[in-house]
């Protein structure tokens, strides 16, 4: 039951926000446009990021809480619906806007939808072992869900580490 809630609240809270969008995209310059479109790439993943570091601790010795590994995964796994979405709007053309996602994002969108569904897959394969109480599988599951992400940055995002 707090699983649904949980992908109810999200996904209308992501359907609100891409409306808004939608809505005053069509005022803006193309140059509006894309700095909006890198905005909105960065809020969602800084809220992925956000529900993602409470399970990256947990994996590196922090306290196992199941629940709250299970909640932020099932999170994790509905935001990642978006990025291919968030992801479609080109915007190497506008130096004036920072952004860590290289050129080659934009030839790729395929692979793009592809890495996405991976992180959807394994976000939801690790909330599923986190559903078990079990800190072993859930940690075990670990490594392929935080591989997700890697794999998408090692490609397509400037490595600022």
């Amino acid at each position: 039951m707090m699983r649904r809630l949980v992908v109810l609240l999200i996904s209308t809270a992501l359907v609100v926000i891409g409306v808004s969008f939608t809505a005053t995209a069509q005022d803006m310059s193309p140059a509006e446009q894309a700095a909006a479109a890198v905005d909105q790439r960065k809020s969602l993943f800084k809220t992925i990021r956000y529900n993602l570091v409470p399970i990256a601790g947990m994996a590196q010795g922090a306290p196992f809480n199941a629940e709250v590994a299970e909640r932020n995964a099932r999170r994790i796994a509905v935001m990642a619906t978006m990025i291919p979405e968030m992801l479609a709007v080109d915007t190497s053309d506008f130096d004036n806007i920072e952004t860590t996602a290289l050129d080659s994002i934009w030839d790729n969108q395929d692979d793009i939808a592809v890495k996405a569904q991976a992180l959807i897959d394994n976000a939801n394969a690790f909330a599923d072992a986190a559903s078990t109480g079990e800190m072993a599988a859930t940690l075990g599951a670990f490594r392929a869900f935080g591989g997700s992400c890697g794999n998408c940055h090692d490609t397509y995002r400037v490595d600022n580490d």
